[in-house]
Order: C-alpha cells, then structure tokens, then sequence
C-alpha cells in the first residue's frame, strides 16, 4: 500500500508542515482508494499507509491518523445517519464511539469535524450537527495544541550567522535574476516569505500583501504583510517569480515534491551545521522566517 500512499501524497503535495485540519480535508479522498469489501484488509492498508506516513515523510501520528483515520468514518457514517434517520441519541453514540477510540483529543477532534463536514451536503439539519459536537473535546484538543505549540516553541533552532536575518537581506538584495538560482537563493526566499516548501509555487503578492498559503486552501485566502516587503515589494516580486519561473521551467527542482530531498541535503553541509550538531530542516527555513518577520 505504500505505492498507494506515495502516489496520493506527491499528487496532492502533502507535507508534515500541513495542519491537522488541512490533513483531514484530504480523508475521503485517500480512504476511497484504502477501502475494499473485507475489513481485516483494510485495517492492514491503514496500518502500512500510517508507517509509509511516518518513516517515509517524518509525518507526525496525529497527523497520520488526521489525513488516514484509523476507521472510515465520512461519507459511510454521515450517509448512514441520514438515509437511516437515525436518533440523536445514536448520533451521540457515534460520536462519542469516535471519541473514545481514537488516540488523543486531538484526532478525535478531527474525526468529528469531518463527520460534521460530510453530514452538511446531505442537508442535515443543525439539531443533527449538534448531536456531533463534544464541547469537552474541542477544550482537550486546543489545551494540547496549544502545549504542543509552546513546547516547539521553546525548543528553539539553532542556526549559524549565515541564516540570520541580516545576512538573508544582504544576500536577497545581491541575486542576480538573470541567473538560474541556486538552493541558497531558494532557501532565502523561503525565509524571506515564512513558507514551507509546497507554497512557493502557488504565493502571490500585491498591495504590499502575500496570498497562496497552504492553510488558506479551501477558504478564503487571507493576505499576509511582512517587514521585508513593505521596505521593497517590487524587489520581493522579482524574486519569487524568478524561482516560480526556473522551477516551471525545470531549472530548479520544486522543494515541495516529496522525496525531492536535495533541499534538506543543502542544509545539511558542514559548512552550515551549528554547534549542536543538529542541521537546519527546511521547515526550520519557515519557522526562521517567523521570528525574523514578527
């Protein structure tokens, strides 16, 4: 099933910088292909797809088990609710079911956001959708996010002078576009702009503003300011063109295909390894770009 698993993952430009929600997003669409007849056979495709998940792409568990639950719970359940009327007391025991097998408060968070998500475009009715909802849960996810969150937080990155935020400017000012631009100018760029690696085709900018960011797939795409552009936009423009351009062009590799590896082998030079012996990642590359920019 890993064949499954990748050929899913590389088509949709999945990433382990992705949220938990924008994982979920993306459930239906892999279990459809994860799904058989027999249900021993489909626990076991889950189990191969969860560990391709984790070995192969460094995907977290929960997010894992956000983008491949460990039970099909969408379009199954949400149908079966509707077309069987069932009970609010059965909607509650379904829900709590989920709750009560699921890994943390967190999935079981995400399970019940997509069971709400699939039981909407059947028209069900908003006495239905509260039947879902588990206010306890939703305090336990977030109470654990958030501890998550301080948790990276606090562990910090260390990086050498070469990465800090003056010698990023000074380099960004010197590229020449006329140039194919190497992993540095990548690696800056993604700073620049606080992006993961499978943005930077998609990002925009306009009226001193960026737009195109993963999370904002699926909503409505709210523009982001940074520092760094409202001293020279135009400058920023070149420059994010100038890679979209050579990585359209197939002058540069696009950092955002899984199993492209030769950003983080970039980063990995000695020359750029800190005392800690622990290289930069290229999510680092974002997260670096977050405290240079707030």
């Amino acid at each position: 099933m890993s064949a499954i698993t990748t050929k899913f993952v590389t088509n949709h430009k999945l990433t382990n910088e992705m949220s938990l929600e924008e994982l979920s997003q993306y459930a239906p669409k892999i279990l459809e292909l994860l799904t058989t007849s027999t249900l021993l056979v489909d626990k076991e495709k889950r189990h191969q797809a969860h560990n391709r998940l984790q070995k192969g792409y460094e995907f977290s568990k929960e997010q894992a088990f956000a983008l491949i639950p460990h039970e099909r719970i969408g379009r199954s359940k949400s149908q079966r609710i509707m077309k069987d009327k069932l009970s609010e007391k059965d909607i509650k025991t379904i829900s709590r079911t989920l709750v009560e097998t699921s890994c943390d408060a967190v999935i079981a968070l995400s399970l019940l956001s997509r069971l709400q998500r699939e039981l909407r475009p059947l028209n069900a009715s908003e006495k239905i959708i509260s039947a879902t909802l588990n206010p306890e849960v939703t305090r336990l996810s977030n109470k654990v996010q958030k501890e998550r969150s301080e948790q990276r937080e606090n562990e910090g990155i260390d990086f050498l002078d070469h990465f800090s935020l003056e010698s990023v400017k000074e380099r960004l000012d010197k590229y020449d576009i006329s140039n194919i631009p190497d992993k540095q100018a990548l690696a800056d760029i993604m700073i620049m702009l606080c992006i993961c690696s499978a943005e930077i085709k998609n990002l925009r900018i306009s009226n001193g503003t960026v737009t195109g960011y993963a999370k904002n797939r699926g909503q409505q795409d709210i523009p982001r300011v940074f520092r760094l552009l409202e001293k020279n936009e135009e400058r920023a423009k070149q420059l994010i063109t100038w890679i979209q351009d050579n990585i359209c062009s197939g002058q540069l590799k696009e950092p955002g295909k899984l199993g492209s590896m030769y950003l983080s082998t970039f980063l990995k030079k000695d020359e750029f390894i800190p005392e800690s012996g622990e290289p930069l990642l290229p999510s680092s590359l974002r997260k670096l770009g977050a405290v240079f920019t707030s």
